[in-house]
This record gives C-alpha cells, sequence and structure tokens, in this order.
C-alpha cells in the first residue's frame, strides 16, 4: 500500500492536490451514536457549520462546548469531475486530534491514533464521479496510553472533562490542511537524503522509494533554476561544486526534484526544496557545517486566539517576523510535532528546530510545574495499566515524525519527551527502545534528546545517559524560590556545579525557563507576575548560563502566552509569554532582544 505521508502534497503535470479547506459540517456526539445511525453514509442529523483547518474550542460562546470531551463529526461534500484510469485517489489530513476515523461514502478508508501527524486515507476505490461524502468520527479523549498523556473525569452533570497530565489546553479538531491527492497508480512514495562536504564540495547521497520497475533520475537546481547536479538510479549521489550551504539565519535552499521515467516517458515527478547542511554534536558544542552555534529562542506552542491549534500562515508569519527582531534562530515544537508548514518556513529562515513528539504528560500530575517545583515525582511506567501499548503509540509517533520532517534542514534534532518521570528503572527500559528507534530511521543521525524537569536531577535521573545532548526545564526564582532572585540564583549555580563536575561532555540546553507576567503589571521595586520581575529573572538565569561552557542554548518559555485549562495558578492561561497572545512585546523582549544581538 502506497504510504506517502513523508511527502507534502505538491502539485504539478502529473500530481494533483486538491485543498478542501472551508466550511465543513459539524456535530457534537456525547451518546456515540453516530456509528449506530451511519451518520458516515446518511449524514449529520444536526450539524452546524466549522472552519477547517481550526480547533472547535473557541468558536463556541457556551462553555460545554468548548470543553466539549468525546466523540465529535465533521463531513463534507468532495466533487471528482472524473476518475482517472490509472491513478490513485488519496485524502490526506494534515492532523485530526487526538484519533479518528475517515469514511468516503460511508465506507471506512482509515484510522489513526495521534493527533498531531498526518492521516491519509486511500480512496480511489471508494470515489466515484460528482459528489462524494467524506465523513470524519473524531474523539479528543485523554488516557495514559495515548500520547499526550491524561485522564478523563466525569462532571456533575455526568459529561466528560478531559484532565490532561499537561499545562496546555486541549484543544482538539481538525487542525490543519486537508487535500485530495492524485497521484499515478505507481508512484514515487518518499525519498532519504545525507550530506558529506569537503573543501569546495558537497556529496548528497540519496535513496528513492518508488513503486514498479520504473527508471528514476534525480537533478538538483539552484535558487535560479540552473542545473547543478544530477544521477540516475534508486540509490545514487548528487557531487555538487563550490555549493551554497544553508545556514543559520542566512538559508539558502536548493530544489531536487524526482522523476519517475519509462523510456522517455516521465511516469511521475516530486519537487521539493531541501538545504545542504551537516549537523553534528563533537563534545560541548551544536555545530552546523562544522561551526558551533548557540541556540537562542523558545518553547512555543500552536496557539492562538480564536483558531486554538489550528494552522494560520498569517500568525506563522508574524512569530517569525518577531523572533527575526529578537534575533533569536531556534525553537522546540513543544510538545507535539507542528504543521508542516512551519518546518517549511524554518527552511526558507534560517530556523532551527528541536522536533518533538507528543511524549508529555507522563507524570500523573496535572500541574507538573507545581510537581517540578518542589522535586516530587511518582513512579509513571511500572505501573502504567497498559505500558505495552502506550510504548506502541509512542513508537508510531516518532516513527510518523522523523518519516514526514527528515529532509527539512530546518531540524536539527529529534526530542522524545517532555518532562516524563525519569527517576526509575522502568521510565529508563521504556526510553531507551525509543531513542534506539530515532537513531535508526533517521537517515541523518541527527542528535536525539529529551527534557528533564527538576525531579530529574543528576543523582536520580534514569535517562540523561541515553541523550546526545541535555535539555533542561529550570524555574528557579518562580516554581523555585519564586520572589527571591538572589537566593533562586545560589540554587541553581549548586545544581549546575554537580552537573559540572559530572563532566559528561555533551552540550546542555535550557528548553525552559520563565515567568508568569501580566503586560498591565508594573511595579517597583519588582514583585512577581510584573514586567519589572520578568526582566530581572531573565538577566539571573543569563548570568547562570554564561558560567558554564558546556551551556549552548536558551529556548525561553514561552515566545507567547498561551490558552491553558481554568485554575488557580492560571489568569486566562500561560503568561509566561515574551509575547502576549496577540504577538505584542513585552519588556522583557527588549531585555532579550539586546543579549541575542551579541550573544
Amino acid at each position: 500500500m502506497l504510504n506517502f505521508s513523508e511527502l507534502y502534497p505538491v502539485s504539478n503535470e502529473i500530481r494533483q492536490a486538491q485543498l478542501l479547506d472551508g466550511l465543513w459540517r459539524f456535530q457534537f456526539d456525547p451518546q456515540e451514536a453516530g456509528e449506530k445511525e451511519q451518520w458516515a453514509a446518511r449524514g449529520l442529523p444536526a450539524p452546524i457549520s466549522m472552519p477547517v483547518p481550526a480547533s472547535f474550542a473557541d468558536v463556541f460562546t457556551e462553555a460545554w462546548q468548548r470543553d466539549y470531551c468525546g466523540d465529535f463529526w465533521y463531513e463534507t461534500d468532495v466533487y471528482a469531475q472524473e476518475i482517472r484510469p490509472g491513478q490513485r485517489y488519496f485524502i490526506r489530513f494534515g492532523s485530526v486530534t487526538h484519533r479518528c476515523r475517515v469514511y468516503m461514502n460511508g465506507v471506512p478508508a482509515a484510522e489513526h491514533e495521534g493527533g498531531f501527524l498526518p492521516v491519509v486515507a486511500e480512496v480511489t476505490a471508494l470515489l466515484r464521479p460528482g459528489r462524494n461524502l467524506l465523513s470524519v468520527k473524531a474523539n479528543n479523549e485523554l488516557n495514559e496510553t495515548s500520547i499526550p498523556c491524561g485522564t478523563v473525569l466525569r462532571r456533575a452533570d455526568g459529561s466528560k472533562q478531559a484532565a490532561g497530565y499537561f499545562d496546555f489546553f486541549n484543544y482538539s479538531g481538525i487542525h490543519r490542511s486537508v487535500c485530495l491527492v492524485r497521484t499515478p497508480e505507481e508512484a514515487i512514495q518518499d525519498y532519504d537524503l545525507t550530506y558529506r562536504l569537503e573543501e569546495n564540495r558537497a556529496f548528497i547521497n540519496y535513496s528513492v522509494d518508488a513503486e514498479g520497475d520504473y527508471g528514476v533520475c534525480v537533478e538538483l537546481r539552484d535558487r535560479d533554476g540552473a542545473l547543478v547536479a544530477s544521477a540516475q538510479g534508486k540509490t545514487g549521489e548528487l557531487i555538487v561544486e563550490n555549493p551554497r550551504l544553508w545556514q543559520v539565519r542566512n538559508a539558502y535552499l536548493y530544489t531536487l526534484t524526482v522523476l519517475l521515467k519509462k523510456g522517455a516517458q516521465t511516469v511521475d515527478r516530486y519537487d521539493g526544496k531541501i538545504g545542504i547542511r551537516t549537523v553534528a554534536i563533537e563534545n560541548e558544542k551544536i555545530l552546523v557545517n562544522g561551526q558551533p552555534v548557540y541556540l537562542k529562542g523558545f518553547g512555543k506552542h500552536e496557539d492562538a486566539d480564536i483558531i486554538g491549534r489550528g494552522f494560520s500562515y498569517a500568525v506563522a508569519k508574524r512569530d517569525f517576523e518577531c523572533m527575526k527582531w529578537l534575533n533569536a534562530n531556534c525553537f522546540r515544537t513543544s510538545h507535539y510535532p507542528y504543521a508542516e508548514e512551519w518546518y517549511r518556513m524554518a527552511d526558507e529562515e534560517g530556523f532551527l528546530i528541536i522536533d518533538e513528539v507528543p511524549g508529555v504528560g507522563m507524570m500523573r500530575s496535572i500541574a507538573n510545574f507545581l510537581a517540578s517545583g518542589a522535586g516530587k515525582s511518582n513512579g509513571f511506567f511500572g505501573d502504567c495499566p497498559d505500558v505495552n501499548l502506550l510504548l506502541k503509540n509512542h513508537k508510531a509517533a516518532v516513527e510518523e515524525m522523523i518519516r514526514r520532517d527528515k529532509n527539512h534542514p530546518s531540524v536539527l534534532g529529534w526530542s522524545i519527551f517532555n518532562e516524563a518521570e525519569t527517576i526509575t528503572q522502568a521510565s529508563h527500559d521504556y526510553f531507551a527502545p525509543l531513542f534506539d528507534l530515532a537513531r535508526e530511521i533517521d537517515p541523518q543521525h541527527r542528535p536525539v534528546t529529551g527534557v528533564l524537569e527538576k525531579t530529574s536531577s543528576l543523582d536520580r535521573c534514569q535517562c540523561y545517559p541515553l541523550m546526545d545532548f541535555i535539555c533542561l526545564n529550570r524555574y528557579y526564582g518562580w516554581y523555585i524560590s519564586g520572589g527571591d532572585l538572589k537566593g533562586a540564583e545560589a540554587q541553581f549555580i549548586e545544581e549546575m556545579d554537580q552537573w559540572a563536575e559530572k563532566n559528561l561532555r555533551v552540550p546542555f540546553v535550557f528548553t525552559e525557563f520563565g515567568t508568569d507576567t501580566l503586560d498591565t503589571l508594573h511595579k517597583l521595586p519588582s514583585v512577581m507576575w510584573s514586567q519589572e520581575y520578568q526582566s530581572e529573572y531573565m538577566d539571573m538565569n543569563f548570568s547562570v548560563f554564561d558560567r558554564y561552557a558546556f551551556v549552548q542554548g536558551e529556548l525561553a518559555w514561552n515566545f507567547a502566552d498561551f490558552q491553558t485549562g481554568q485554575g488557580v495558578f492560571r489568569v486566562n492561561g500561560n503568561k509566561k509569554g515574551l509575547f502576549t497572545r496577540a504577538r505584542q512585546p513585552k519588556d522583557a523582549a527588549y531585555t532579550m532582544k539586546k543579549r541575542w544581538e551579541v550573544k
């Protein structure tokens, strides 16, 4: 079966990608009646309109709709003017959160577990000329075998409530674009690339996965369209003289064209943008093209007013412009793979990405940020109700993420988890095969990491030896010794001295540090939540980072304020952004900008 979820949909003289975004029909299904009543074949009985892509939560004005947990349905009409013989047809969703079953004309076409990677349904045998009914049954419940992890509670009225073991809102729906894709019956499925640089030459080894007994031609063209290298065969090497390298914040992209040939006839064609660059870890340094790079940027969320986690080019463009204004060069896709358009834009802008699988919530606390501050944790993997199913879902997400994103020059490395329980032997036994899998399936063998919170201290953590570079989330001065920056600094230095004594000879990156800050609050002298305190907190952290040569990156938490569930520790969301949710700078953004001009 053709599995082309790796390939971003394109249209050319052979392939066609028809965008299906717009207003779809939508209905909640709290009684789980949809399948019994055959909604997929008969149509939704009482639908409302719903934008795609978008989260459904924030378009509503009623709390029960915003907070809905359970089954829900989407449907739309797909028109096919003709069904061409010798062609295959697919519906490709950028994602459906958190799981779904896809129907075409009432017939099941695909199922998928996981809400942040593509869902591909082949509909060749189900599509008919004229009007077709495309239906999606989705579900946004959380459990301890899904990633992210969580549970479902029951309210007093009997309705379900999603309770994530994580600190961001459980946005749900069809968050990314949907396409009807047409390809040849035997087609290009995927390609792998590796790079080697020698003096004034670049060597690009490629491997093409294509069906059928056809010839393969691979061509590389520069930005002006001039042919700079070509080769024949499903595997081979492209040699580029005097290459323009993809550099951090100075990107150069070539166009790679893969042609499937039958004699002189082109059977299939796929074009993709690539950047020639290498990534490596050497002792305490992160190297791009053999040169050290210090990571400056953010943990982020796909989060914006009204659209929730739905992808928007306008929001993404504004985010990149804000990050460039700050002189940033990197972000982490906390805590899940983002829409593919983010990576394509990062390729163009020269940003590095730490690509993170949705391995978050692997600690039974809805407020891990408090548990970490108190140094408390519990065993998660040793008493998970079905750890083998959790591991299966986690492996699938790692594999799908790497297959999808492996050819992006922006992707620096892979993050296998965020703030998981890592202090038991069971946690090591759980994560070790995931690290092995990532290293096995990435043709470029990028570095692999995970993100440790305070409980995962040097003397307790069982998993940091698995990592090629170590990522730390630390909140000295906020969750630890909040309001006492001098005391917090002393505690921070004490911990870092312990790491330094270990002499691990690997880079450390701070992937979270920050304070909740109200953009309206000013206080002299500073207090927690004031803009002055956020700036002073940042300066304290910078002074600690600069004491240790092995610290090779600082990704502040968070780029912008974002929505969370309700609670006494959150004022309409998490306010740790350097920018407001409307993408306007707080005072600390200027503190960061000044530092990153010279760092």
